[in-house]
């Protein structure tokens, strides 16, 4: 894969249903805003709760949005290979570019058995497409190790790419260690994106990110600027970029009738709100992914009126493709007060 940052693309709802018109407006945004490429039905994109025949036609929608444009990977991992496979063979019938794996979830192999079982099929079957191992124990519990997957990128021209979401930077320094130079890593981490790419030790190249759903201009300046070794201006984006990248998980206590609570809003029920808010397509998240409380959204607005504050031109992009007052819409409590759950 080429060094940039790729948007893991959100799925717009309209009530139940697959919202097509609105995703391929989102499509356009991320294109016209300088992206790299398009990640369809990641987990960002809820693939957990779309059906197979959701599923498939997103990756149709999205790789012909992107053809000539910008990559497209497709998420077809799972925790099942015969499932991914069958996945897999759709989405190079579709035209993508690569497919993302993520490590098969709640099952738990080993990561000889990711390796031989799971990925090495993949990456067999379709030669033509690059296959992105995903790299994320802390949601599957599995976890493919830097040495499995030096032997991957050693005897697969197209297994040389992984998507980096440990969060574990000495397990970065390894993969880089075992993997060689030219082996592609990409941060799957926003928070961690800058430390990553300006590692020497890890010198990642790129990023699959969640907030470029909302800033994908910001966040391709960063990654180009970290590419071209100009790391004070990309330290600069990362310092106005960071209140979004608070967002990827909102943390708030919740007073209930038996004491007091920690309630934890993952990925994307925080973006899919501020989109909303912000008057982007989005539509709510499926079950069993609800709404936020009302201490959650006091935190993305808050986090949103500091960038619109100190930053407006990391929002401006998304006021003038979707023809929105950004200033209307963070300080109008009409474009927020049905979305949270009004107790707990």
């Amino acid at each position: 894969m080429r060094a940039g940052c790729y948007t893991a693309i959100i799925t717009p709802f309209t009530k139940t249903s697959v919202d097509y018109d609105g995703l391929e407006q989102l499509a356009n945004f991320q294109i016209q805003n300088g992206i790299t490429g398009i990640l369809a039905v990641g987990t960002t994109g809820e693939s957990p709760t779309l059906n197979w025949d959701e599923h498939n036609r997103v990756i149709v929608e999205v790789a012909k949005n992107s053809k000539n444009k910008c990559a497209c990977i497709a998420g077809t991992g799972s925790n099942n290979t015969s499932e991914t496979l069958s996945a897999t063979e759709h989405a190079v019938a579709a035209g993508v570019d690569a497919v993302l794996l993520v490590d098969p979830y709640y099952n738990g192999p080993s990561s000889l058995e990711i390796r031989k079982e799971y990925v090495e099929p993949v990456a067999r079957e379709f030669p033509t497409i690059q296959v992105i191992p995903y790299v994320i124990p802390g949601r599957t519990g599995a976890q493919l190790l830097p040495e499995d997957l030096a032997i991957l990128a050693q005897n697969f021209e197209n297994a040389r790419t992984v998507k980096e979401a440990t969060g574990n930077l000495d397990n970065m320094k390894q993969t880089r260690k075992c993997c060689g130079n030219d082996y592609v890593i990409l941060s799957g981490d926003d928070g961690l994106t800058f430390d990553i790419m300006a590692d020497p030790d890890i010198h990642a190249t790129g990023a699959i990110s969640v907030m470029s759903n909302i800033a994908p201009k910001a966040l391709t300046d960063m990654v180009n600027f970290l590419n071209q070794g100009q790391i004070a201006e990309a330290k600069k984006l990362f310092t106005a970029l960071t209140p979004l990248f608070d967002l990827v998980t909102v943390k708030t206590i919740e007073k209930t009738a038996f004491g007091d609570v920690t309630c934890r809003a993952r990925n994307p029920l925080a973006v899919k709100t501020l989109m909303n808010i912000l008057g982007m397509p989005s539509g709510p998240c499926r079950r069993p992914l609800g709404k936020m409380t009302k201490n959650g959204i006091e935190k993305v607005l808050s986090a949103t009126r500091k960038i619109q504050a100190d930053n407006p031109e990391i929002l401006a992009p998304v006021a003038d493709f979707f023809n929105v007052d950004i200033d209307e819409r963070i300080n109008t409590p009409k474009y927020w007060e049905d979305l949270p759950y009004q107790s707990y």
